[in-house]
């Protein structure tokens, strides 16, 4: 297993780490069976770092994780928590909480959920901007020093920020979405952490399917499942978006390899110090997901890459208007 350093003096990882938000509902129906079973796949891979989220399912992620966990040893899995996204009984977002006493308690909560004494890595979700990002993390340094964290990270925050967070308690990585079709961290988000020694754990690597090469464009997506309301799943848009996955698919083609495996092995082409987040919530599509690990990129093979899908060439925002309101990283 390629293995990589979160940070400076953060813990050393697998060059993939599982993200488990698809496991609760972001994307229609999870099975819940196929859903651990992915997981206990991934550890006997060797992928050890676990990301969730206290509000994905409203705490049904972290219970899912805590049963896929139970009677494995302490040392064999990291928990990468994030907290703040506040929601209602409906499961609408309606806002963000990380101000110091909401993330205590918010993280009390997990503890329990997951069935642990400490978590990994915790961050805040989104940037609060009711709070200053030194008060937050603060709170959480304060909680490095009790023992109940480990590491301190960010998620989708820009680069002034990040420098603000880094001069408060050092942080390990900054969670942010990366792809060959969502490359905006490379202007000054990826220079800043890299002069900070902050490391970038990649999430929506595939763009939560849509460059995977399995999503097509008359597939119907179940109620409740994220990309319904997803500009860049919008009828108007997705007929374009599949074009650079038919282009994605010649090179794949040609290096023996699937159009998702050739979409993570170009993150993790772009530094050692980026760990690549996979949504994989079957044992199948994580199978695929650490074949992606065999597929080497040469600086021409990245070349071919970027000139069949620039950086400007995808229809549609990440996030739907609200969304993309609420990312600090949007702004830098």
């Amino acid at each position: 297993m390629n293995l990589r350093r979160l940070g400076t003096g953060g813990p050393e990882v697998a060059a993939l780490g599982l993200g488990c938000m698809g496991m609760s509902g972001a994307y229609g129906p999870a099975d819940r069976g196929e859903a651990i079973a992915t997981i206990h796949d991934a550890l006997e891979a060797g992928v050890r770092l676990l990301d969730t989220g206290d509000f994905y399912g409203m705490g049904h992620n972290e219970l899912l994780i805590a049963e896929a966990l139970r009677g494995r040893p302490r040392e064999d899995y990291l928990l990468s928590v994030k907290f703040g996204g506040r929601r209602g009984p409906d499961g609408a977002f309606i806002g963000f909480d990380a101000s110091p006493a909401g993330l205590k308690t918010a993280l009390a909560y997990s503890l329990v959920r997951l069935g642990v004494e400490h978590v990994d890595i915790y961050r805040p979700s989104r940037l609060d901007p009711q709070v200053p990002i030194e008060e937050t993390v603060g709170a959480i340094a304060e909680l490095v020093q009790a023992g109940y964290v480990r590491q301190v990270g960010l998620s989708e925050v820009g680069a002034e920020t990040i420098r603000r967070a880094a001069a408060v308690h050092p942080i390990c990585d900054l969670q942010i979405e990366y792809s060959l079709i969502s490359r905006g961290i490379e202007a000054a988000i990826l220079p800043a952490c890299r002069e900070l020694g902050i490391a970038i754990t990649a999430y929506g690597v595939l763009s939560r399917g849509l460059i995977s090469g399995h999503f097509a464009a008359d597939r119907e997506l179940a109620p409740g499942d994220f990309r319904t309301h997803a500009p860049r799943f919008d009828p108007a848009n997705l007929a374009h978006n599949l074009t650079l996955v038919d282009a994605l698919r010649v090179i794949a083609d040609a290096k023996g390899a699937s159009v998702a495996q050739v979409a993570i092995a170009w993150v993790l082409a772009k530094g050692e110090d980026i760990v690549a987040l996979v949504g994989s919530s079957t044992p199948a599509r994580l199978l695929e997901a650490l074949g992606s690990l065999e597929v080497k990129l040469s600086a021409d093979d990245i070349a071919e890459l970027e000139r069949a899908v620039p950086a400007t060439a995808v229809l549609g925002d990440r996030y739907p208007a609200l969304g993309m309101a609420s990312l600090d990283s949007e702004r830098a």
